[in-house]
């Protein structure tokens, strides 16, 4: 399975200590099927910090899926069990990692992702309805 990944430097070794705690599926190092999400995050980051915008790809074999790593696999569209994952994930209240999985993988979160968390913590809306 290709993957990408969208930065503002070359990689030549994934350091997981350098990501941040607070993401959609907490500190990692974060891939993606979608060759121009990875494009757009990358011209995003050298916009913020600076620097080249790279995309790095990797194989991964998906072997790795089935094998002693602790993976959780969520459907392409949005579920509450996601939802609720990635709402935990943000809290910046929360210091303690929310899951203990090697691998995540789900649908990746936009911009209206943060209003329907914003619906759903405020009591707007019932889980279901943020995650639809």
């Amino acid at each position: 399975m290709t993957l990408y990944h969208g930065t503002n430097q070359d990689i030549e070794t994934i350091d997981l200590t350098r990501g941040l705690r607070h993401k959609d599926f907490c500190k990692g190092f974060y891939l993606t099927p979608d060759k121009n999400t990875a494009i757009r995050m990358a011209q995003k980051k050298k916009r913020i910090f600076g620097g080249t915008a790279t995309l790095i790809t990797y194989e991964l074999d998906d072997e790795a899926l089935h094998s002693e790593l602790k993976v959780k696999i969520f459907p392409e569209k949005a579920s509450v069990e996601w939802l609720l994952l990635v709402d935990a994930n943000r809290d910046r209240k929360t210091l303690a990692p929310i899951h203990d999985y090697d691998i995540v993988i789900g649908p990746i979160a936009d911009d209206g992702v943060v209003l329907q968390l914003t619906n759903f913590r405020e009591g707007i809306y019932k889980p279901e309805q943020a995650a639809e």
